[in-house]
Order: structure tokens, then sequence, then C-alpha cells
């Protein structure tokens, strides 16, 4: 403990705050890129209702990939046709993003199979189109499940960003494998201690917006429909 409280580690490149930017960058960039793939791609599965058990597959897969082997595998791969810091960036961000989808893309369509069938008839009702149900209706009657998939995404991406530092990178991760080198464990366990409060932070800033974002009464409903319909998390035929 006594390595958090010098303040020679809290300051320069290699200081504390220089590291959270980094394992802050890795995690913001990975999350942005998944949620570009798995919010268009949850919405047409969830509002045409094809490609459910091929999205519980593919989320099932991607979960199963072992990161630290898929990030080296690929550092490999690129390594001789990049000659930069992209060769080592490149495979970290696909790996965390891979890492990312998953819950996003899960719960985006599990969200959608939540809300109530009538409110859907509703809006086609009134006139609007695919796509104005889309996003008009299903992505905000989604939103507490969508907004809790972005949170479990981002805070498995904070945990696993620390293999950026295996491949040179920087990162809190950093903290873990110089302390390993060096063999100083009071380094290491700051790291430890330091990914775990950026990890509780980020869960509490996520549980705040969700409080400011989404009504009590639309969680409350998508919870309870959620409980009653576990159709698309089960692998199941979706509700006609």
């Amino acid at each position: 403990m006594n390595w958090l409280f010098d303040s020679r580690n809290w300051s320069g490149a290699d200081g504390v705050p220089a590291r959270v930017a980094e394992h802050l960058e890795y995690s913001v960039a990975a999350v942005a890129l998944a949620l570009l793939i798995a919010l268009p791609l949850g919405l047409a599965v969830g509002h045409t209702g094809h490609g459910r058990r091929a999205v519980v597959g593919l989320a099932n897969a991607l979960r199963a990939l072992p990161t630290l082997g898929v990030v080296v595998l690929l550092v490999i791969l690129l390594s001789p046709h990049m000659h930069s810091k992209l060769a080592f960036y490149l495979p970290s961000t696909v790996v965390l993003v891979l890492l990312a989808v998953p819950p996003i893309l899960t719960n985006v369509v599990a969200g959608i199979d939540a809300i109530d069938r009538n409110v859907l008839d509703a809006a086609r009702g009134v006139g609007l189109g695919p796509l104005a149900v889309a996003f008009g209706v299903e992505l905000p009657c989604a939103a507490p499940l969508v907004l809790a998939g972005i949170r479990t995404a981002f805070l498995q991406v904070i945990s696993g960003a620390a293999i950026a530092a295996y491949v040179s990178l920087g990162g809190l991760g950093r903290l873990v494998i110089d302390g390993q080198a060096q063999q100083n464990l009071s380094e290491m366990v700051a790291g430890g201690i330091l990914i775990a409060a950026l990890v509780v932070l980020v869960d509490a800033l996520f549980a705040l917006l969700t409080k400011v974002l989404v009504s009590p009464g639309l969680s409350r409903s998508t919870g309870r429909l959620v409980r009653l319909r576990p159709s698309f998390l089960s692998g199941s035929t979706p509700r006609s």
C-alpha cells in the first residue's frame, strides 16, 4: 500500500493519472466501436425477429474467446506488417470490442423483445414506418436494458483492458506487469486496487446515469416483462 501513497507515483508519463487516462482511452474506444456494431445489429434482430438463435450463438462464442491468447495471436500476425504502435494497439482494441459486443447485443434484443406487443401495434396503427417504430418506440422503451448492456460491457472492458499491458501498451495493467518484472508486490497490488476502484466508480456513474435518463416506471415495467418473457436469452422461439 505504500506505493499508492508515494507522491512520485502520481506524476509524469508513468504516473497513476496518466495510466488511468490510458486505461480509459482503450476502454472508451472499445465500447464506442462495440456500440457501432451491436446497436444496429440488435435493433435489426429485435425489430424483425429474425436471427435470434444466431445472435445467442454469436454472443456465447465471443464470451468463450480467450482474450489474452487472441491478443498475442493478432500481434504475431500483424506486427510483421505494421512497424508502429498500431501493431499492438489494434489487436488489443479488437479483443476488447469482442468482449464488449455480447452484453450490448443481447440486451438490445432482449429489451425490444420485452416491449408489450400492444405498444408496437399502436405505433404501427398511427402510421409509423419501420424506422420510426425502431428508433422512436422500440429503442426508447428498451433503454433500461440497453443501458444495462452498455454498463456491463464497460465494466468488462475496464477489467479486461489490463491485457494491453501484455503487449507493451499502457493503462493500469502496466503497474501489474512492471511490478511483476521488478518483483515489486506493492506496485502489483496497487494496480489491482486501482483497476477495481475504477470499475466501482464507473459502475456508480452508470447507475446515476440510468436514474437520470430512464423513468422509474419504464425500468420497473421492463424488468417485469423480462422476467415474464425470457425467450430471447434462452434461445427459444420469440412471441408472435
